[in-house]
């Protein structure tokens, strides 16, 4: 498995961009220069990342996001920053 996180992640298992073995290892993500814990879904090429609003579901039970543009910087858990 390569040390280099991919471009664009997702932690829903119906999204084309979910991989659960990236996600075991475990990813930091950091917004605007501050470490984000809640992110649904990043993409660094293209600047931006989902976020959950408040308490708020779908019809489909997920939770609602806001998708944000702004600098993103990702990192492996697993390894030294």
């Amino acid at each position: 498995m390569s040390n280099t996180p991919p471009d664009r992640l997702s932690i829903n298992p119906r999204s084309p961009f979910f991989d659960e073995a990236v996600l075991e290892r475990g990813i930091g993500v950091r917004f605007k220069g501050i470490e984000r814990t809640n992110v649904e879904e990043y993409c660094i090429s293209e600047g931006w990342v989902r976020l959950p609003v408040g308490k708020s579901l779908d019809r489909h039970g997920n939770a609602m996001t806001l998708k944000t543009s702004g600098e993103v910087e990702v990192w492996f858990l697993d390894q030294e920053k």
